[in-house]
């Protein structure tokens, strides 16, 4: 069918059935396919050293997922991911934990974020890569995508550190950030009003996008509505399991009193558990692919030389399909193995002129000294061949002198006799 061939929605001519036809089933027939599939979620723990990262975590899941205490000591920041199988009823969830290791503990904090947001865009690129293959398999892909991202700030009453602001602002437009006010048990509720009300205000002075639960759902919309007005959660997790009124709960034991978890009047773990798993768990994924991945694709894409429609630039025409992207990549490659032969090519004239000129200059070099050596020779075997002169000279002299002087004494010993 031609594009103009295809039908606008009010062209769509609406009919009424007569009878029942089954496509009604379609809704079932989806949702058993995605508990046969499973389902996967990932989340990023943001945070300083020992602030409660892991120990959020298996209160939010009710379990115990591996944990290694870190140290203040290690010179960067790493992330560590740990994937694991749940299964609740029969729905099957493939989790994983990303624990942000040794965050905030280095003197110089400029570019802490980096690693981070390194890490997501890895994530993008796995994703991206498999995607634009051609025998490609995103239904049993292991999607490692991060769908939130759990920010978890120190309860010190008073504002946002600069290394949280500057953090946050990197990654807002790549990840949906949900801020936490970790060991929140440690402020009163005074102070922690203020501190939300402080927090909040900070955000959108210095323009971070935190993510918002989703009022366009009619099913949600009231209780996502007032769940944004209590953002940053303030939360408080724990292992232990603490006897009150003939019940076991997870709370933290005090001189002064317990701390129930799962009270909402003690903290806002209630709250976090059901925004985040129980009503907008889908709602994190959609995001993460429909905005932030796509943000990202378009990107690497427009990187890659394809564009959303035919346009005109400074280089010329801008392709639309594959094909036309391709060989536009390979004229331009090919263009460019051209220009660089010429480049070695007249490099290497250049360069063997310059050894002909080397050569030669050394050649001259060595003519001179030649000259100069048969020169010195020249003098050199003068000077030898005047001393020779001399001493034959004065050798001649001694024997005429000594034959003289032979000749006077014969003469004498004659005389005498």
């Amino acid at each position: 069918m031609a594009a103009a061939d295809v039908l606008k929605p009010s062209e769509m001519k609406p009919h009424t059935l007569t009878g029942h036809v089954g496509f009604d089933s379609l809704p079932d027939q989806l949702v058993n396919k995605s508990v046969c599939q499973g389902f996967c979620f990932n989340i990023l723990c943001l945070g300083e050293t020992g602030i409660g990262k892991s120990t959020l975590m298996d209160t939010l899941f009710n379990t115990h997922f591996d944990s290694t205490p870190s140290t203040h000591d290690l010179p960067g920041v790493k992330l560590k991911a740990n994937t694991y199988e749940l299964q609740e009823s029969n729905v099957r969830l493939k989790l994983t934990v990303v624990d942000s290791v040794a965050f905030g503990d280095q003197i110089n904090k400029e570019e802490t974020w980096k690693p981070i947001v390194d890490y997501i865009d890895a994530q993008f690129t796995a994703y991206l890569h498999e995607e634009l293959m051609i025998k490609r398999s995103l239904f049993n892909y292991h999607d490692t995508r991060i769908h939130t991202c759990l920010y978890f700030i120190a309860p010190t009453g008073h504002s946002l550190k600069a290394l949280d602001l500057v953090t946050m602002k990197k990654l807002d437009s790549k990840v949906n950030i949900i801020p936490v006010i970790a060991k929140a048990d440690t402020i009163t509720k005074a102070e922690l009003h203020k501190f939300k009300a402080k927090i909040m205000s900070e955000l959108m002075t210095n323009g971070v996008q935190i993510y918002q639960f989703p009022t366009d759902d009619e099913t949600v919309a009231e209780i996502n509505a007032t769940m944004n007005s209590h953002i940053p959660f303030a939360v408080v997790g724990s292992d232990d399991e603490v006897k009150i009124a003939n019940k076991m709960v997870k709370a933290r034991q005090y001189p002064w009193g317990t701390v129930q978890v799962e009270n909402e009047n003690h903290c806002d773990f209630v709250k976090l558990r059901e925004m985040l798993i129980r009503t907008n768990m889908e709602d994190l994924r959609e995001t993460t692919h429909k905005r932030h991945f796509e943000l990202f694709r378009r990107h690497r894409l427009e990187e890659m030389g394809f564009s959303d429609s035919e346009s005109k630039s400074n280089s010329g025409y801008i392709p639309v399909s594959l094909s036309e992207t391709y060989e536009l990549k390979r004229q331009q490659h090919l263009s460019e193995l051209q220009k660089r032969e010429e480049e070695m090519r007249q490099t290497f004239v250049i360069r063997v002129k310059e050894k002909e000129a080397e050569l030669k200059e050394a050649e001259k070099e060595l003519h001179a000294r030649f000259d100069a050596l048969k020169k010195q020779h020249g003098e050199e075997k003068k000077k030898i061949d005047d001393s020779k002169k001399k001493l034959e000279d004065e050798m001649n002299a001694f024997q005429q002198k000594k034959a003289t002087i032979a000749s006077q004494s014969a003469t004498l010993g004659k005389k005498k006799k």
